[in-house]
């Protein structure tokens, strides 16, 4: 038998700062996801322009009016971001006179839009651990961690001295997103990773697919069985334009799907699609994943421990379920139980929703916004 789980944890060590949600009050009534959001869709159409090849004097206005919007026509550094400049000069300054654009190209300059970080609360990483020692899995997918160095950090300096539990095998991808949201594994011995691949470079047409990645981990097993598990944080909702977003995650489930259902044709039979695909169930863009019904979440599965909320990010809420463990016919009718696991959620204006970890006395303190789910297979 092993335990196969996911979890989205929010970062262990380090975060952006535009992404927590603390720092956002508008006392204008724009919520703060809003607030977070156009920044976020203000710096991506920064760099679209920036990376252009040539900056005509249209291109060199929309900067300008980029930069007006994100607070650095005047400075290279905010509260939330950083004009890197490393050579060349993208702006001219003058005392006496209006910014103006001074590059003519992508190739007169060299720099880049860098988002702050800020640590991430000590006692939110502990309970982060406790969640991921609680669950004692022997594989674990895990979404929005920084790199592969800080999660070996934090197996080795939090979760053994804090659980006991120690993961002997952890990869981590380095994926499409600057903001340090990556999606990683953790196995315990002796389950082996025999080999993987990076989806990260797939396209269709010229632009990448993923947000981050679709890593295929092809798993060596002591049962002898084999064990391929797709790790995925599909586009968020929370930035860009809906129809945008949608349109993206959508491109993002039909790969994935095209991923499994290569590995199908060439006569594998136990695969594991986990993570955060950012849609319900009922959504067009996991259509391509969930239409046909050949990929069952392990949440149907009679053996299944419901608490009485589908949803598994925030308050647990139907339309908050996000994070699944999909699994091929084959690897379905293997599910001895399962659960989803959400004691390091704090849970509703006052955390009073369901129990979390008494190491949990205020909201910041929770180990991440989405509770971990955990299958149980018979392999």
């Amino acid at each position: 038998m092993i335990r196969l789980a996911t979890y989205n944890v929010e970062n262990l060590f380090a975060r952006a700062k535009i992404l927590d949600r603390h720092e956002w009050a508008d006392g204008k009534g724009t919520s703060r996801m809003e607030a977070a959001r156009e920044i976020l869709d203000a710096v991506a159409e920064l760099n679209g322009l920036l990376a252009q090849a040539v900056y005509t004097s249209e291109v060199k206005r929309e900067i300008l009016n980029a930069l007006e919007t994100l607070d650095l026509l005047d400075t290279d550094e905010n509260k939330f971001l950083i004009l890197r400049r490393n050579r060349g000069h993208l702006l001219k300054r003058p005392k006496n006179g209006p910014v103006f654009v001074a590059a003519d190209g992508r190739d007169d300059w060299i720099g880049w839009i860098e988002m702050k970080t800020e640590a991430v609360s000590e006692v939110a990483t502990q309970n982060t651990a406790r969640v991921i020692g609680n669950i004692n899995a022997d594989i674990i997918a895990v979404v929005e961690a920084e790199n592969r160095t800080s999660l070996l950090r934090f197996n080795e300096q939090v979760i053994t001295p804090i659980t006991a539990l120690n993961y002997q095998t952890i990869m981590l991808v380095d994926g499409n997103d600057d903001r340090g949201i990556d999606v990683g594994i953790l196995c315990r011995d002796p389950i082996l990773i025999d080999f993987m691949r990076s989806h990260v470079d797939d396209r269709d047409g010229t632009n990448r697919i993923f947000s981050r990645d679709c890593v295929e981990y092809h798993m060596r097993l002591p049962s002898g069985d084999g064990l391929v598990i797709l790790v995925n944080h599909l586009k968020s909702k929370g930035y860009g334009r809906p129809r945008d977003s949608n349109a993206r995650r959508k491109r993002q489930a039909m790969r994935v799907r095209e991923i499994y259902d290569d590995l199908i044709d060439q006569g594998i039979s136990n695969i594991a699609i986990v993570g955060d695909l950012n849609d319900t169930p009922d959504s067009g863009p996991l259509f391509p994943l969930l239409g046909d019904g050949l990929l069952r979440d392990v949440s149907e599965h009679p053996s299944f421990t419901f608490d009485g909320r589908p949803g598994t990010y925030a308050n647990g809420t139907a339309s908050q379920k996000i994070d699944y463990i999909l699994l091929s016919p084959n690897l379905f009718q293997r599910v001895r139980g399962g659960a989803i696991y959400r004691k390091g959620v704090w849970g509703g204006a006052n955390g009073s929703l369901f129990p979390h970890f008494p190491e949990i006395t205020k909201e910041v303190e929770a180990a991440s916004d989405h509770a971990a789910i955990y299958a149980d297979l018979d392999m």
